[in-house]
């Protein structure tokens, strides 16, 4: 690392500050997410790039944003990547008309391992070197929190909260969380939206004296540490179905929510990587399609779906985009969320042929088409398709480019969604050895209101404090 990289916050009304401090501080003191002060162009390392393995790929690009020792992050990611089961970390396989990348041989099969994992071992280390401790403060739609939990369960100087909504994750990603019964894991159903538990969260982040008193820390999307190290397997991705196909570029198509995955794209495409188009694909709660396709961006009502990791209203990352899409104008930023947090709808204007930006597409998956993919992909390609990463290949077929290869993001093995598997199929087709073994395991959990103060009552009760186990509310 030569120059550490500064860290900006959207909303410019703090000091840039360092990627140490980025990563421990999860969102930035003025309410705004931090933002690397430069993105940097990386073109002329792409040939040599091409040739490395998943981890070796990972320290060249997280370096460039850090200023972690090089032996230091070297042994990390080396430990990351020794936590998946298949060797290429993240390899990309052909099926049908697209390739997919499969993003779900970590710990809890899902593609939040990936950063979590690195995450785990990132805190640990920056508390060793300061001697403090950390109160994780999480909420989760379903897979960041049992990946969050899986990265962080154990260890010294940290505790988690994870907030997920109450009756809105799958079965079988509650018990992935449930069943960890480590004393620093504290697991918090909320009787409400998936965007409730997000409301939550940027409330107490806001309450400076308290998330000081109790030292919060984040590892949801907000973290820039978690979108750096996502940014990696685009690369790695798109450099192994160069080789394979011969194609100068290709294209993504990335299932989101929470705008997080696909922002780690748009990274990858201002640093350089040859990208012609990331394809955003929403399921029925589509306020991302919407804004890509009219540049209005209006609140509506969460509906639950079968991919409930992107039943969300309201994505979290959104606001980083948006930073540069009105030109990194932080009072600009300021003025379209203020309007935003009081109205529910904010636009941009759009260029002169009708786009909001050209390097997006973006569509839709509905629960009839999420269902007629994953029959489709097993019938005709013998390949099961969890109901996110459908949404996903759906959307990416109404895109494909010959000239090219796109890419589909496999978000979570199908097996974390047997029910919606046997729907659509009518075999009981998905399983996991790792999943299965949680149905008889003991849970523990705590049901609590959707209310701001009763989480804040929680957390100020258990932080610091290796509670007893709660019984399960």
């Amino acid at each position: 690392m030569l120059d550490s990289m500064r860290y900006l916050s959207t909303r410019g009304g703090v000091p840039a500050t360092g990627f140490r401090e980025a990563v421990l501080a999860g969102l930035a003191r003025d309410g705004g997410l931090l933002i690397p002060a430069t993105i940097p162009d990386v073109r002329d390392q792409l040939d040599r790039w091409a040739q490395l393995s998943y981890g070796e790929l990972a320290v060249e690009i997280i370096r460039l944003y850090s200023d972690l020792p090089e032996t230091e992050l070297t042994e990390q990611i080396t430990r990351v990547c020794a936590a998946f089961r298949d060797p290429e970390v993240t390899p990309v396989k052909p099926v049908g008309p697209v390739h997919v990348l499969e993003l779900f041989h970590g710990p809890t099969l899902a593609f939040k391992d990936v950063a979590l994992q690195w995450l785990g071992h990132l805190f640990s280390y920056l508390l060793a070197q300061s001697g403090g401790r950390l109160n994780i403060l999480a909420a989760t739609s379903g897979d960041t929190g049992s990946a969050a939990i899986a990265g962080l369960r154990g260890r010294p100087h940290l505790r988690i909260f994870v907030m997920h909504p109450h009756g809105r994750v799958s079965p079988t990603q509650e018990r992935q969380m449930t069943t960890v019964l480590d004393a620093n894991v504290h697991n918090l159903a909320l009787d409400g939206s998936f965007d409730d538990c997000q409301r939550i969260l940027k409330a107490l982040f806001a309450d400076l004296p308290f998330k000081d008193r109790h030292a919060l820390g984040a590892v949801n999307s907000v973290n820039w540490a978690r979108v750096l190290s996502q940014i990696v397997y685009y690369f790695y991705a798109a450099f192994r179905v160069q080789r394979a196909t011969g194609a100068r570029a290709v294209q993504f198509a990335v299932p989101t929510g929470n705008f997080g995955d696909v922002l780690a794209g748009w990274y990858a495409a201002r640093m350089g990587l040859p990208i012609r188009r990331l394809i955003l694909a929403t399921n029925e709660n589509d306020i991302l399609a919407r804004f890509f396709r009219t540049g209005d961006y209006r609140r509506g009502k969460v509906v639950p779906t079968l991919s409930p990791s992107m039943d969300i209203q309201v994505a979290s990352n959104f606001e980083r985009y948006l930073f540069y899409r009105v030109g990194s104008d932080a009072a600009q930023l300021r003025k379209l969320m203020k309007g935003f947090d009081a109205h529910g709808r904010l636009s941009v204007p759009l260029d002169e042929h009708g786009r909001v930006d050209e390097l997006f597409a973006a569509g839709v998956g509905a629960t009839a088409d999420t269902l007629a993919t994953i029959r489709r992909y097993f019938e005709r390609h013998d390949y099961l398709l969890d109901p996110h990463t459908a949404v996903g290949v759906h959307v990416a077929e109404q895109h494909l480019d010959p000239g090219a290869p796109t890419i589909c993001l496999a978000t979570a093995h199908p097996a974390k969604f047997s029910a919606a598997i046997r729907q659509a199929t009518g075999r009981d087709a998905a399983h996991h050895p790792l999943l299965d073994q949680l149905a008889d395991l003991p849970t523990r959990c705590t049901v609590l209101p959707a209310d701001t103060d009763a989480v804040r009552a929680f957390i100020a009760q258990h932080a610091g404090v290796e509670g007893k186990p709660q019984a399960r509310g």
